[in-house]
């Protein structure tokens, strides 16, 4: 809901591609200032408490977005300092919640749990949209005064996590501490690969950053339709994210891995090049189904190979390329749409995606041969 209410505003007071872009990269920068120190406080901290402090500043930044519309005092300049106060939020709440999971069930469910938190996580993503499209009806006010209300309820919902207590181990903060998520992954080449094969891949194929121009200009749809074009991915994620719950990966991970994010590539530039509002939510939505195979993947095999007392460092650098390849990937869309226009922008995305892919089975050619999560 908060990225559909804050795209049409902004996209809106501005009409710009590139400030469309630029949400991402005031969402990326605290998240590259705080991922060693993130890391540290998930380690360190209880990890549900460190979630409920999150969604209660993330709530009351989308307050503050909902006064400003609301108040008529609303700006390029407010939005983006919000915008930038949330993704400081997240920068903090990811790590702490992906290395929650393992605390809550044992080691052989991580992967199927992982397949149901993201199904959770997709559910929303369908579900936010397409609300946020219809409340924008009633005001960019309305979208933000119930985000609001979700954030407030997510914390509640963290607080209601039942865990066993562990006593972590208190190692004083030195910079080895400090970067040890960072050296642990340069020596596990499999956490490695998936990692960096995510961000360029997603970096390049950020075409989502650019859907409030496709709903406006391209395919003449209205804040509905741009609900309907975010939700679309979600479908095909939630999908295949219950299948694989069902149905968990066990085999020829590596190769799963490949095909899936060549999969992406293509989607994204059957979307770039459509024009009809049908096929454009059709390659949404297996774009979204094949990212959701690479993240279950990724994050599974970082959780089963990562000993408890690293998990908040190392999902700290985990969170870093996610939100390198997310966020810095909208700016680089929306860069690119602004130099060479928003069809080409897209279309360029797509076969660079691709063309990483086979890249890195070279580069990588023992996460090609990747059968299995437990080393």
């Amino acid at each position: 809901m908060l990225g559909v209410a804050v795209g049409w505003q902004l996209y809106s007071l501005t009409g710009s591609a590139l400030d469309l872009g630029l949400v991402g990269l005031v969402q990326f920068v605290p998240m590259v200032l705080l991922t060693l120190v993130v890391g540290q406080v998930a380690d360190r901290c209880d990890r549900r408490l460190i979630v409920m402090v999150c969604e209660g500043v993330k709530a009351a930044g989308t307050a503050a977005l909902a006064l400003g519309s609301i108040g008529g005092w609303q700006s390029r300049a407010s939005i983006f300092t919000l915008v930038a106060l949330v993704g400081a939020a997240q920068a903090f709440e990811n790590p702490a919640m992906t290395a929650l999971v393992p605390e809550v069930v044992s080691r052989r469910l991580i992967s199927p749990a992982m397949a149901w938190v993201i199904s959770a996580g997709q559910t929303a993503q369908i579900v936010g949209p397409a609300l946020g499209g219809l409340l924008y009806a009633f005001g960019a006010g309305a979208a933000y005064v119930t985000a609001a209300a979700m954030f407030i309820l997510a914390g509640a919902c963290a607080a209601l996590i039942r865990i066993e207590r562990t006593v972590r181990a208190r190692e004083p903060i030195t910079l080895e501490t400090v970067f040890s998520g960072v050296v642990f992954i340069q020596s596990r080449r499999a956490l490695l690969g998936t990692m960096s094969l995510d961000l360029f891949a997603v970096l390049l194929g950020g075409a989502t950053a650019l859907l409030p121009v496709y709903a406006r200009d391209i395919l003449g749809t209205g804040p509905v339709g741009l609900g309907l074009l975010r939700s679309a991915p979600a479908v095909g994620a939630l999908a295949t994210s219950v299948l694989l719950a069902h149905y968990p990966l066990e085999r020829r991970i590596g190769p799963t891995l490949f095909r899936s994010v060549i999969v992406f590539g293509v989607a994204t530039c059957v979307f770039g090049l459509s024009t009809n509002f049908v096929l454009s939510i059709a390659a949404l939505t297996v774009l979204g189904a094949a990212d959701v195979v690479s993240m279950v993947i990724r994050v599974s095999l970082a959780q089963i190979r990562t000993p408890d007392a690293m998990r908040g460092r190392v999902s700290a650098v985990h969170s870093l390329f996610t939100g390198t390849s997310n966020q810095l990937g909208a700016f680089e869309s929306g860069v690119a749409a602004a130099l060479l226009g928003t069809v080409p922008a897209v279309l360029l995305g797509g076969v660079g995606t691709v063309v990483v892919a086979c890249l890195w089975m070279m580069l990588f050619p023992e996460l090609r041969r990747l059968t299995r999560f437990e080393e």
